[in-house]
């Protein structure tokens, strides 16, 4: 029985190696026994996905109050409902990916849904903080000495709004990006073509392009959402596009490569995958919840910028870096 289960659960995992410890000894058990229930019902993947987006969008109606500094024993219990939502999110974010895996129900469609998930929850979840800093910043006021006046209270609430702006896009936007395209990467030279979901701009321009006319205009806007997204992947990697054009030029295909080149490659991107964990949901959320439990949830935007992104370009720089060094071997 336990043979059984441990066979089904590693089927459903994209690797061991692009998993960190909460991910492959707690959350992904739970969310393939859950996965198992789903697949039962018959319960579609973007159903799920679908369904994460609620919940993950309905947390921010409840870290809009202040916690317990503010607004007492109500203000936490508010607090911690939202991080409860956001969890359930999370969770229903990873089932979907085990469902399609173990019911075999990829698409194209589950893919774009999947990449977009995280700017679906964090957009709104951000604008409620820039409100509810608006209604309480007495601690931050405190702090940096500055006299609580309507005139002071509109324009740090400016600044608060830019560095949310900042933060969600250019911070943890373009930081999941590049973290799920590392580990994309990553399952292409580990598992080949076949066993990652590693995905190029021009291709996807090619679907878009290639639509129908008459195809709904969500669908439009999906398939336009993931060409962008792509995009920007791909112009944060340039050694890594030029390792792959070397490769594709070399052997007519980036999968028909030398199995050294495989397994150097490989071998580098396996001891950046502890640190690219850092950039995805678990690492991240709980300075989320702690900042907004402690209530001052606009620090939370400061750590994005600043910390999260230095972690960014430290995984950045030494990702091409090792594919500068292969794509001049080949």
């Amino acid at each position: 029985m336990k043979e059984s289960f441990e066979q089904g659960y590693f089927q459903t995992l994209k690797s061991v190696e692009t998993e960190d410890w909460l991910d492959y000894h707690v959350i992904r058990p739970f969310c393939f026994q859950l996965s198992r229930l789903l697949a039962r019902f018959d319960v579609h993947p973007n159903t799920v996905t679908v369904w994460s987006m609620v919940f993950g969008v309905a947390s921010c109606f409840f870290f809009v109050c202040g916690s317990f500094y503010y607004e007492g024993a109500y203000g936490l219990t508010m607090n911690l409902i939202g991080v409860c939502l956001l969890m359930i999110g999370d969770i229903l974010d990873c089932v979907d990916g085990q469902l399609a895996r173990l019911t075999g129900k990829k698409s194209h469609v589950g893919r774009i849904l999947d990449g977009i998930t995280g700017f679906v929850w964090f957009i709104p979840i951000y604008l409620a903080l820039v409100w509810r800093f608006y209604q309480h910043h007495e601690l931050e006021f405190s702090w940096l000495g500055i006299s609580d006046t309507p005139a002071n209270t509109y324009i740090a609430t400016l600044v608060v709004l830019v560095l949310a702006v900042i933060s969600g896009f250019l911070g943890m936007g373009g930081q999941q990006r590049l973290a799920d395209y590392y580990i994309q990467v990553h399952l292409f030279f580990l598992k080949g073509e076949k066993g990652s979901e590693l995905d190029n701009s021009a291709r996807q321009q090619k679907i878009y392009e290639q639509m129908p006319a008459d195809a709904p205009f969500y669908e439009r806007a999906f398939q336009k959402s993931y060409v962008d997204y792509t995009r920007e992947q791909e112009k944060s990697t340039p050694q890594f596009q030029r390792l792959m054009s070397r490769l594709r030029e070399r052997y007519g295909s980036a999968d028909m490569m030398p199995e050294a080149v495989r397994s150097e490659f490989h071998r580098q991107s396996l001891a950046l995958m502890k640190w690219n964990g850092l950039l995805t949901f678990n690492f991240r959320s709980a300075f989320f919840f702690l900042f907004c439990l402690l209530d001052i949830p606009a620090m939370n935007f400061l750590f994005e910028i600043i910390a999260m992104s230095l972690l960014t370009m430290y995984i950045n720089r030494r990702h091409e870096n090792f594919s500068r060094r292969i794509a001049d071997s080949i």
